[in-house]
């Protein structure tokens, strides 16, 4: 099999440049990395989970063989959207640390209120408080230092990423749950040990894909790509090496 191309999609308050360490496993792997900027999306104007499918879809149907989609966290959900969507030209999808969506009604009013709290401070707060904030969430717990991209260089985009915020609230994503089983093509889908609740989400969401795989990384908690970048790199090789092409 020749060069697989993975498109990977970042989290929330993320960055193409948190794949940098990745991109190079892979590569030397025999694998190429395409990291794909979601600010674009919204650097503009409003891209709903339906809008955002629909353009990336369409960007991957100019590719000559169908790659592979992997998404964390926001980005994992996102990934999620692109794979249900009709006709889909993915070859396979790895999903990291993401939430299928919220049953509850009211929960999921709750999240989009706190999405909005959270995109005001990206908008028109001190930028130094947004981040320590969101890196202070106990589910975000580790040491990243030097392994994440400066979230500095992101100042200039905030409105991207308040935008961000408002547009892919998990508030306002659908319950994915019912809809897994449309999924056709091969899923990872990857946890952190340290992450029970999304390895239980994961647990739960798994046995409804038809060719689904769950596999929860030890020593990791939510932020697996970086928690554990060597396994992660190694399990992500070897599913994409033995995924055949559509």
């Amino acid at each position: 099999m020749g060069r697989v191309k993975i498109w990977c999609l970042h989290g929330a308050v993320g960055m193409t440049a948190d794949w940098d360490e990745f991109a190079e496993r892979m590569c030397a792997a025999g694998q190429e990395v395409c990291m794909v900027d979601l600010w674009g999306f919204v650097e503009e104007g409003a891209c709903s989970f339906a809008d955002f499918a629909a353009e990336l879809n369409a960007r991957v149907r100019a590719e000559e063989e169908a790659p592979v989609l992997l998404g964390y966290s926001m980005g994992g959900r996102l990934a999620l959207h692109a794979l249900l969507e009709d006709e889909v030209p993915w070859r396979a999808g790895v999903i990291v640390s993401a939430h299928p969506g919220i049953r509850d009604p009211e929960e999921r009013v709750m999240r989009v209120a706190k999405d909005a709290e959270w995109a005001t401070g990206a908008f028109s707060g001190s930028w130094q408080k947004f981040l320590a904030d969101w890196n202070s969430q106990g589910v975000l717990e580790g040491e990243m230092v030097g392994r994440l991209g400066d979230r500095n260089r992101l100042e200039p985009r905030r409105v991207a990423v308040a935008r961000g915020f408002m547009e892919w609230s998990l508030g306002k994503q659908e319950d994915l749950g019912p809809r897994l089983g449309e999924i056709e093509c091969p899923v990872l889908w990857l946890t952190g040990a340290r992450d029970a609740r999304f390895s239980a989400l994961a647990e739960e969401a798994i046995p409804l894909i038809s060719n689904g795989l769950h596999r929860v990384m030890s020593g990791a908690g939510h932020r697996v790509p970086w928690d554990a970048a060597e396994e992660f790199a190694q399990l992500v090789h070897e599913f994409v090496a033995n995924v055949k092409a559509p």
